[in-house]
């Protein structure tokens, strides 16, 4: 299988396992600045060059010989449940994607017709309700990744806990989980354990978000989403990304991880 979703700096400084909607094309040009001083010019997840992803064929050697031996630093970057998922929703299902069509195609049509989501539109400024049409997505979320339909779920909101394990099933460990809420402490860790061609002032990176503008804004506190059935939905999703990466279950409004991740806890759990 290999180690699907993992970038290596082309110095191999330092491996990362991406994570969808947990600033991953922020970490992936600050891996990009560090090998070649300059920013990549576009969207990090286009790039066919100046990095190694594992998606590039001619990558797949280099990534398999340095994490199979451990060779470098590897990382990854976990969100809080709660936020991840509604960042999903307002991204890739309400928002207009860069190429400006609607996220897969049909997906959209799809939700409306199915579940009764509502997702506006530019026209109306992007006008609905946006916590009756949440707790509905969530439904739809649940369903493909606990029944498979009606198709298989997306990586945007598939569990965390799933894209981590990947990495270590395969041979790979993990040096350090960064907290997206701790960003600037957890990557400047990252970077005092490793060796790169250019300085990095991580307090001076500015923030890539390619989703950003796209859509409607969120209009209520994140808790105001999640009633009793919505937490029962979320647990059932993420249990384990709640418990391994210790996230709050009981108050969706608390965003802060509550005590420290164990990576032994997480290689021996997600190793399985």
């Amino acid at each position: 299988m290999g180690f699907p979703g993992t970038w290596m700096t082309e110095s191999e400084s330092v491996v990362y396992r991406v994570v969808p909607k947990c600033a991953c094309s922020t970490i992936g040009q600050i891996m990009y600045y560090s090998d070649h001083g300059e920013f990549f010019d576009g969207d990090i997840h286009d790039a066919q060059g100046g990095m190694h992803k594992w998606a590039l064929e001619h990558s797949q050697g280099p990534i398999s010989n340095n994490v199979g031996s451990h060779k470098s630093y590897a990382f990854t970057c976990v969100r809080n449940p709660y936020t991840r998922i509604l960042s999903s929703f307002f991204d890739k299902i309400c928002g207009i994607q860069r190429n400006g069509k609607r996220y897969r195609g049909n997906l959209v049509p799809l939700l409306i017709q199915k579940y009764g989501i509502q997702v506006g539109s530019p026209e109306n400024n992007f006008e609905f309700d946006q916590i009756d049409s949440f707790r509905r997505f969530l439904l739809f979320a649940r369903d493909t990744i606990r029944w498979r339909r009606p198709m298989e779920p997306d990586i945007h909101w598939s569990a965390m806990s799933g894209h981590v394990s990947t990495f270590i099933v395969n041979g790979g460990r993990y040096d350090k989980i960064v907290w997206t809420e701790s960003f600037n402490d957890g990557m400047q860790d990252v970077l005092n354990a490793i060796d790169t061609r250019q300085a990095v002032d991580i307090n001076a990176i500015p923030r890539f978000n390619e989703s950003e503008g796209h859509g409607p804004k969120r209009a209520h506190p994140v808790e105001d989403y999640f009633d009793d059935l919505s937490m029962h939905l979320i647990y059932e999703i993420y249990k384990a990304d709640f418990r391994l990466f210790k996230y709050d279950f009981e108050n969706p409004g608390n965003k802060m991880p509550t005590g420290e991740i164990d990576l032994d806890e997480v290689h021996a759990k997600l190793g399985e």
